[in-house]
């Protein structure tokens, strides 16, 4: 009966979700300079988006209060909570240009929801809000409490939720919708890389491409003997580079200079080479499959020549194993390594009780088989000891997360309101 009832709720507030994300959408919450002087330590945009989330919240019956601006945490109840949901109000940049529609203006169409944030996390963000309303306006009494946790710097690093976490500490069981359906209970280690060296070519004068090292760029702008070229490729979250077109490996794949730095590259990154084989890895295992590497930045500045590079490697691997390595490869070509920072993989048992409960209420919602996944994307919760993604989006969808015309499917957003409804049911016992 109650299944019923939360279906029916969504089928007539499905108007008024939208128009909430799109209120949520609209707001540019990309990292800006910070200003923690004004109480914004990520920038006006992200302290817009996390007031925004702390007010919806608070006007439907949630115990919210703001952690400094990092992070807005919202509790069913006014008890210790025996589950968090983690997810994320701030955004990876847009380029407007770049878009069919703007990226800062929702818009549903073709049976999509259209905007930066719709996938990644603005969309799963309003999923979970309007569950949790759904379940007070519907008279559900939980036995334990819950807390929601929206943080403000999950695309910059996490300092959102480090910081969280020297004042609270997480309930055992944490699920965020920052990943896939069915239950994402292992995610590949990361390392992100920056490199530099002197530059001076008679050709080539400038490279500009890629604004975020954990993107695949679409657009890299050459300017050869005093001529602008551009190079169109196709954008990617930066985990899963076979789903989009490197724009700076297919520059250097024609490339037919004499610069040994821009030739080292073009050695080390062919184009459509997605696990690093030619920096001395291409690694697997039986859990994870195939690691990735990508050339996600490159460019001139300063009389240098700099880039990024986004890796993500089995759990049977070690940061420092694939960091030694590719900084060799670098360093054969000439560069030097200006940053280097990483993450060891994270990996939850499957015979967890979150992680079984979570497969049937999957199961239950969706009519498929559940069984737990592997990615290299990092979610939310890779740092937090027994967490798990539980959504956002299915293994299957393109939905262009961090890239131009980012969008999430209209039954993908109802599935992620009725999933997380249940699970809150599931995990906290719920009745009416």
């Amino acid at each position: 009966m109650l299944e019923k009832e939360i279906e029916k709720y969504y089928d007539e507030h499905l108007q008024e979700m939208l128009d909430s994300l799109a209120e949520l959408v609209a707001i540019d919450s990309s990292f800006k300079d910070p200003q923690p002087e004004k109480g914004m330590p990520f920038g006006e945009g992200s302290a817009k988006a996390l007031a925004w989330v702390r007010s919806f919240g608070s006007s439907f019956g949630l115990h919210t209060r703001s952690i400094d601006n990092h992070v807005i945490a919202m509790d069913w109840a006014q008890e210790e909570p025996v589950l968090a949901i983690l997810s994320h109000a701030d955004v990876v940049p847009a380029h407007p240009s770049e878009w069919t529609s703007p990226p800062f203006e929702m818009q549903v169409r073709d049976g999509c929801i259209y905007g930066r944030g719709t996938v990644d996390d603005k969309g799963p963000t309003v999923a979970v809000m309007y569950a949790a309303k759904c379940l007070k306006e519907l008279g559900v009494k939980l036995d334990k409490s819950f807390r929601m946790v929206v943080g403000g710097n999950e695309e910059q690093g996490c300092e959102d939720i480090e910081y969280y976490q020297t004042k609270e500490k997480f309930p055992e069981m944490v699920i965020t919708p920052d990943g896939s359906f069915p239950v994402l209970n292992c995610e590949k280690g990361m390392v992100h890389l920056t490199f530099s060296a002197a530059f001076e070519d008679e050709a080539v004068s400038a490279v500009k491409a890629g604004s975020a090292i954990n993107a695949i760029p679409d657009s890299c702008t050459v300017t050869e003997k005093g001529a602008d070229k551009k190079y169109s490729g196709k954008a990617a979250h930066g985990s899963r580079p076979e789903n989009g077109e490197n724009a700076i490996t297919k520059f250097l794949s024609g490339y037919s200079g004499v610069n040994p730095l821009l030739l080292g590259l073009k050695e080390l990154f062919p184009h459509g080479e997605f696990d690093g084989s030619s920096c001395g890895m291409g690694f697997e295992d039986s859990i994870t499959g195939k690691m990735t590497c990508a050339l996600t930045q490159l460019n001139t500045g300063n009389g240098r020549l700099w880039g990024g590079i986004d890796i993500r490697f089995p759990i049977d691997r070690s940061c420092g194993e694939i960091s030694g390595i590719i900084k060799g490869r670098l360093a054969e070509i000439g560069f030097e390594v200006d940053k280097c920072e990483g993450m060891e993989p994270h990996h939850v048992a499957e015979d967890s009780r979150l992680v079984q409960t979570l497969l049937k209420v999957y199961e239950d919602v969706s009519g498929r088989k559940g069984e737990c996944i592997a990615e290299g994307g990092i979610t939310y919760v890779h740092n937090t000891p027994g967490g798990v993604a539980f959504g956002a989006e299915y293994p299957w969808e393109n939905n262009n997360m961090h890239g131009a015309d980012e969008h999430i499917p209209l039954s993908t957003f109802r599935d992620n309101f009725l999933m997380y409804a249940h699970a809150i049911i599931e995990l906290c016992g719920g009745r009416v």
